[in-house]
């Protein structure tokens, strides 16, 4: 993938989460919802097993996915989410993520999140779980 990188969370042998990270600017995202910036990396894809849902692995590859973006280089991370109860909103919002604007994309209700990668080191917890084998 020349335009991606990808976390992965492993949990022995298992891949238990997977986190997709691109300069490509996917089509369905407005960029004028978003802080002006040279390096913006997206957030495409962000999935956890359902039975390691609520468990801390999405923050632990949330917190790897922000690390790769500090050294890919970038100045920002961008993502939609669904505008819906089921959505995202407070576990983007407890990592670090400024709602930007919510839209109607072909009647899909979406919410845009950015973390700006300088605040990201502000809002950084200390202590992190840990998974067996996790890596990037």
């Amino acid at each position: 993938m020349r335009h991606a990188k990808l976390v992965v969370g492993w949990a022995g042998r298992r891949i238990v989460a997977v986190v997709r990270l691109a300069t490509k600017k996917p089509w369905a995202i407005d960029a004028t919802y978003f802080t002006p910036c040279r390096r913006p990396l997206y957030l495409t894809d962000m999935a956890v097993a359902p039975a390691w849902q609520g468990k801390g692995v999405g923050r632990v590859c949330m917190d790897q996915a922000i690390r790769l973006a500090e050294t890919w280089p970038g100045d920002a991370i961008r993502l939609d989410a669904y505008g819906a109860p089921a959505g995202a909103a407070a576990f983007y919002f407890k990592c670090g993520f400024v709602n930007r604007g919510r839209v109607t994309y072909r009647g899909t209700p979406l919410v845009y999140y950015e973390l700006l990668l300088s605040r990201a080191k502000q809002v950084r917890p200390n202590k992190r779980l840990k998974l067996t084998g996790a890596r990037k």
